[in-house]
């Protein structure tokens, strides 16, 4: 299973975090599959940078944000877009399903006498 999570880098007392994909069974900072971007806590204001289309790839293959790096997503606006492709998807999907539907009793009509 993948998941995204942080790989914290830098220096002592002096951390920033990598926003990685990574498979569940690899340590905290072992090798990662894909970097999608980077969070910097002790900048005012802090720093996210996140590469909105990795990310989206990533989460329509299944991989699972954790805790962290879901509000992360959710600072950034990538949970937000994914939540609207999501959503007209399903749109797209619901409104053909009724053509459908017209069109095969259209063609098959039911005697109900």
């Amino acid at each position: 299973m993948v998941k995204l999570r942080l790989r914290r880098m830098g220096k002592i007392d002096q951390p920033f975090y990598r926003i990685v994909a990574i498979d569940t069974r690899k340590k905290r900072d072992g090798a990662y599959l894909e970097s999608l971007g980077y969070y910097d806590p002790k900048t005012d204001p802090l720093t996210l940078k996140v590469d909105i289309e990795k990310a989206i790839k990533w989460l329509k293959v299944g991989a699972q944000p954790s805790n962290t790096v879901r509000s992360l997503l959710r600072r950034s606006g990538v949970l937000e877009k994914w939540h609207n492709l999501k959503l007209e998807k399903r749109q797209l999907k619901t409104e053909n399903e009724p053509i459908e539907e017209k069109e095969s009793e259209e063609e098959n009509p039911v005697n109900t006498s």
